[in-house]
């Protein structure tokens, strides 16, 4: 029995001496360090990823992930995570959606956005819980006003789309000079304005209105139509009645726009129509088709090779052609979103909305942090005269006025990068 218990104490010693050293010292413990602890960065991406304007909301989220391609989806120690808000053009739900991803998905930052009547509620969303946003491209005169009236409203960091009558003058511009140059006669200055019913189109009425009154043209009669409308025959009948030589708007319900420049040719509207943003999709041609010749519009083009380069890798990815003004910009302006962050982390040494709305404040509204490496604009840059635009104008925001034929938008104002002069549709 001595014999047995002797050999269980020596095991059990022997066994010990593999945690605790005989000498009675601990035994040495590992020297690798702990796993560092990964970081998360919420970003909120918002579009209309369902509704009329789903297409520009798909062109949004495949361009941003090939943005986020670039850098690994990393920043500094930080993990870039999206989170998709649809804000289906519809103000209602955009709100409700929005306040979702604050609360449930604890978005850190929000990013983009398309439709103008969805901004305001959410900029007071952004504004209550410090959630900076950035580059949302929905604009009017009124959210301008808002974002001056009261410092909260700084955390909605800067629009990625200028005020429409910064672009709208370049419409005004171009067709006073093909008068000018008798390249075009009309009668009467007679204009009639259309669009959606909704903040978009309004402010871009407004804009090219006055700028067209100023120029000595009469609005002689102004049509609206709900986003989400297929049948335009009333209104057309009624524009063709007024037999104006011009017709200017805009729409931002990405499949009604073609279908709206289709039932006109259809019913007789000979005007010559500026149809603002209807290449804001990859199949716009496919829906409108030969109806399209003679439109005008402003598109920025793939005018250059890394342009061209981006736009082949979209559609040979994704199986769909992408537009400029939806894919190319929210490229860009992801691209810029992410030097930002990238020089929050270098100022900070950490992610957060505090820190970025800081960087963005000190650097990127200042003028000091600008965006070259975009494929559609020279610079993307902001100025304190330019809040809450970027700065418009040659070298930086702008768009060239272009005119349709057989689906392809050649240049037709301003003179210097212009390929021809303005052509008039039969009749």
């Amino acid at each position: 029995m001595k014999i047995r218990w002797f050999l269980f104490v020596s095991i059990l010693a022997v066994l010990l001496c593999g945690v605790v050293a005989c000498t009675g010292q601990e035994a040495a413990q590992p020297t690798q360090a702990p796993a560092a602890e990964t970081k998360t960065l919420i970003v909120g991406l918002m579009a209309p990823f369902t509704g009329p304007s789903a297409r520009v909301g798909e062109e949004f989220k495949y361009s941003a992930m090939m943005a986020f391609d670039q850098i690994n989806w990393t920043v500094g120690d930080t993990r870039i995570e999206l989170v998709y808000i649809d804000g289906e053009s519809d103000p209602e739900k955009a709100t409700r959606a929005y306040e979702a991803a604050i609360t449930r998905d604890k978005m850190d930052v929000g990013l983009l956005n398309w439709d103008a009547s969805d901004v305001i509620p959410v900029m007071e969303l952004s504004a209550k819980y410090k959630i900076p946003h950035f580059f949302a491209m929905g604009t009017s005169e009124d959210i301008d006003a808002m974002w001056l009236s009261d410092a909260k409203y700084s955390y909605w960091m800067g629009k990625g789309w200028p005020t429409p009558s910064k672009l709208t003058i370049n419409y005004v511009n171009a067709l006073e000079d093909a008068l000018q140059r008798g390249l075009w006669s009309v009668p009467e200055k007679n204009v009639v304005l259309y669009g959606n019913d909704d903040e978009w189109s309004r402010g871009f009425s407004k804009a090219i209105g006055v700028q067209l009154q100023a120029a000595g043209w009469k609005i002689v009669g102004e049509e609206y139509v709900p986003v989400g409308e297929t049948d335009f025959y009333p209104m057309l009948t009624k524009i063709k009645s007024l037999n104006a030589p011009l017709m200017a708007g805009t729409m931002d319900d990405a499949a009604g726009f073609p279908a709206m420049i289709k039932q006109a040719r259809e019913v007789g509207v000979t005007s010559l129509i500026v149809a603002d943003g209807l290449g804001w999709v990859g199949e716009w041609y496919d829906m409108a088709g030969a109806a399209s010749d003679y439109v005008i519009d402003q598109i920025p083009g793939w005018a250059t090779a890394d342009a061209v380069a981006f736009k082949d890798a979209f559609e040979a990815r994704w199986g769909i052609e992408p537009s400029p003004s939806s894919a190319g910009l929210a490229y860009d302006e992801v691209g810029f979103f992410i030097r930002v962050l990238q020089q929050t982390f270098e100022d900070h040494g950490a992610l957060t909305s505090e820190t970025i709305h800081e960087t963005a404040m000190a650097k990127m509204f200042t003028g000091e942090l600008t965006y070259t490496d975009g494929i559609l604009m020279s610079e993307y840059a902001f100025s304190q005269e330019s809040l809450p635009d970027m700065v418009v104008g040659k070298g930086y925001f702008v768009f060239p006025v272009i005119q349709y034929l057989e689906g392809a938008g050649i240049t037709i104002w301003p003179d210097e990068i212009k390929e021809q002069d303005l052509q008039l549709p039969p009749g």
